[in-house]
């Protein structure tokens, strides 16, 4: 692992792992810790939980923020740790072969190799709406806002520290990711993010950034669902759709198949 984790609000900690340009979220408390997302890999796992050891050694539980691989992976490797996620994603976790996403990924990432042989542990404690976790002297209030990014998307609230993780919802180095996504439902969760009023969210990939570019990418997205919308009212062609969406035509070309999708109750 190239680089260690960075403190971006008091014992709050980040690392912004060069495989994917994927985050990792360290919260400390008196007497727990909570550390959200886990990687991709066991190789990844293991420098993970060294980095996340000299930081503290506290007891540790683990939030995964959905069921994709670079955010869920790396769970065995913290054996000890209780793992939360949403009901949808654990289901999610459960039937993933990782040979199925080496042949995916693995060819044109390199850092990918370890995939194949990674153990996955499933996420062994359910949120379906909120939890709310006393580390002592803070809490982490885990929540699901919604669908969104995929059906089982949680964040996770410092309140003591006017912070949001927000997984895959917001995407800071990269456009938004649309396979699994319910783009006509996604606004509302990055409305329900800006509800809480952070001064920092941390993206699932990029740099930590500020409320305005939540609400810039809340804007993108909510001009997808109204275009979506009303192409899918007026019986307009999903290609013709595509291309009037704010975003390159393969990212748009998913987002607007998966929207129709959600219109015509096949997603």
């Amino acid at each position: 692992m190239t680089s260690g984790f960075a403190e971006v609000a008091p014992r709050i900690h980040v690392l912004r792992h060069p495989v994917l340009d994927v985050n990792v979220t360290l919260i400390v408390g008196d007497t727990s810790a909570l550390l959200v997302d886990t990687l991709a890999t066991a190789a990844q796992a293991r420098a993970l939980a060294d980095l996340v050891a000299a930081l503290t050694a506290v007891p540790l539980a683990v939030v995964n923020t959905h069921h994709h691989f670079d955010h869920c992976f790396g769970n065995a490797a913290f054996v000890d740790a209780p793992v939360y996620a949403h009901p949808e994603a654990i289901a999610q976790i459960g039937t993933t072969d990782p040979a199925d996403v080496w042949r995916e990924w693995a060819p044109t990432h390199p850092g990918l190799d370890g995939l194949r042989a990674t153990d996955i542990r499933v996420p062994d404690r359910s949120v379906v709406h909120e939890a709310i976790l006393d580390l002592g002297g803070r809490t982490a209030v885990l929540h699901h806002p919604g669908r969104g990014h995929t059906r089982g998307d949680l964040i996770v609230h410092v309140p003591d520290a006017g912070l949001v993780v927000a997984g895959d919802l917001v995407e800071e180095s990269g456009p938004p990711q649309f396979d699994d996504a319910y783009p006509l439902e996604w606004p509302d969760a990055l409305a329900a993010i800006l509800a809480l009023e952070p001064g920092a969210v941390v993206p699932g990939h990029g740099a930590v950034c500020g409320p305005s570019f939540v609400s810039g990418q809340h804007a993108e997205l909510a001009a997808l669902a109204w275009l979506i919308r009303d192409g899918h009212a007026d019986g307009v062609p999903a290609d013709e759709v595509v291309r009037k969406a704010p975003y390159e035509f393969e990212t748009a070309a998913v987002a607007v198949a998966r929207g129709y999708a959600e219109l015509d109750g096949t997603s």
